[in-house]
């Protein structure tokens, strides 16, 4: 059935980019829901290896899961992440699951997975159709 009424809502096979060492998933507001100040990418982790190198900020609030990968344990986080906040750029160890609120104009990063044993799940979701630094 054509033109359904609300198929707009739907994005069936977001984009899946396979480059660098992590696997992404992508949702992005200004190109797949139109007016939506939201974007999200999903990232499996597998291997070590910095995601982020340089200390930045932006003009949007940024949120950031770290879960395991089995969605029947995510709790079984055998990873550890250093995220660095602020402008004295304050480490913080990631050893279990977490979530961290990165507010509007906050310098971040890097953001380093030094060890992954097992496989885990990281998701940087933003609150704008665009990433853009400062």
């Amino acid at each position: 059935m054509a033109g359904n009424k609300y198929d707009k809502y739907f994005v069936k096979e977001p984009l899946l980019l396979k480059g660098g060492f992590f696997p992404v998933v992508i949702a992005n507001g200004a190109r797949d829901y139109e007016g939506a100040e939201f974007s999200f990418r999903i990232h499996y982790i597998t291997e070590p290896g910095v995601l982020v190198t340089e200390p930045h900020a932006h003009d949007f609030e940024q949120f950031y899961f770290f879960l395991g990968a089995d969605f029947s344990n995510v709790k079984e986080f055998e990873a550890e992440v250093e995220f660095s906040l602020g402008e004295e750029v304050e480490k913080h160890v990631i050893t279990v699951p977490t979530t961290v609120h990165v507010p509007v104009g906050m310098v971040h990063g890097p953001l380093n997975f030094k060890k992954v044993e097992k496989p885990i799940i990281f998701i940087d979701t933003l609150l704008s159709a665009q990433y853009t630094t400062r």
